[in-house]
């Protein structure tokens, strides 16, 4: 798989990286341990060398997973984690980044990122210098490689990038959420940031395989999600899966490998994909297979328009 440059840095990524928010367990229904180590392995041997986790991620769980997927190939992977936002003073950081090595099992994190901007979910609010000092010391003694941010605005990030150098934009950007485009996309292309976008297949939605009646198992965060839960959302949804279908029909590529394929052609962006198993994770690489022309690329565009083009500016798809 062809790698990418992160940002400005000397970091090369893959356009195509494995997510592991699954591995933490909370949130999700009916996940195996085995099947996961299972599936971020399978991404490793297709080609997927970037793999993104979090603190939050079951508490550190989703880390410590990773590690035992790729703790003997360490040197070949990029490693990239999240330091939450109830995690935001300058101690607090330092001592957030020496958890996530811990868990991680390395003595380095290639790609370390502020989650949510200080005072998400009612956290207390730190200024953003206190944050990036923290960042820039820890860069200074090797223990992280590269700063970025998810789920910033443009305007935050200019703030951040005033205190340092920011590579990375981790925003939730797929064909059905597109929220991005508007200003954090120009941003980051203006400022050779790149986007690593999650949900990028619309938390499944753009696989095609949510019917019109699909009811979630107990706990499965995406009876929160407002492509899912509100009615005319889901029609909507349900109307341009059925548009695309004859498209991936003709690039003899599956729904889930048309979405990734459109979203990696689009200014400056990767995708975070995960997998609940190796079957998943090897499908979702042989999306860097998938050539999208100018005008199936335009097509594509059009028809995820149906979806959010009614949508109101609220920029997380979740009601929490």
């Amino acid at each position: 798989m062809e790698k990418r440059t992160l940002g400005t840095s000397e970091i090369k990524i893959t356009p195509i990286i494995m997510g592991t928010w699954q591995a933490g367990k909370n949130m999700w229904a009916d996940i195996k341990d085995s099947d996961v180590i299972k599936a971020i392995r399978a991404a490793f041997d297709a080609g997927i060398t970037t793999v993104d986790t979090a603190e939050v991620y079951g508490n550190g769980y989703s880390e410590r997973i990773v590690a035992q997927a790729l703790g003997d190939v360490r040197e070949q992977v990029v490693l990239a984690t999240k330091v939450f936002a109830n995690h935001m003073k300058y101690d607090q950081v330092i001592e957030a980044c020496d958890r996530s090595l811990k868990n991680l099992n390395t003595d380095y994190i290639d790609l370390y990122q502020i989650h949510w901007p200080s005072g998400a979910f009612n956290s207390e609010i730190v200024p953003i210098e206190e944050t990036m000092n923290a960042l820039n010391k820890l860069k200074e003694q090797g223990k992280i490689r590269a700063i970025g941010v998810s789920n910033f605005s443009s305007q935050q990030i200019a703030e951040a990038s005033q205190y340092g150098q920011i590579d990375s934009l981790q925003p939730p950007y797929s064909l059905f959420w597109r929220k991005i485009e508007k200003s954090e996309m120009p941003y980051c292309v203006e400022n050779k940031i790149s986007i690593i976008a999650y949900s990028s297949l619309a938390q499944g939605l753009l696989t095609g395989k949510f019917g019109p009646d699909h009811k979630f198992a107990e706990g499965d965060h995406r009876s929160k999600n407002r492509l899912f839960y509100i009615k005319e959302n889901y029609e909507r949804v349900q109307t341009a899966i059925e548009k695309l279908r004859p498209i991936a029909e003709a690039k003899q590529c599956t729904m889930a490998q048309l979405a990734i394929a459109w979203l990696i052609a689009q200014p400056q962006t990767n995708a975070i994909v995960g997998a609940r198993n190796a079957e998943q994770a090897t499908a979702n690489a042989k999306a860097a297979n998938v050539k999208l022309s100018s005008d199936e690329l335009a097509e594509i565009d059009a028809i995820g328009r149906i979806v959010t083009d009614p949508l109101d500016d609220r920029p997380v798809m979740w009601d929490f």
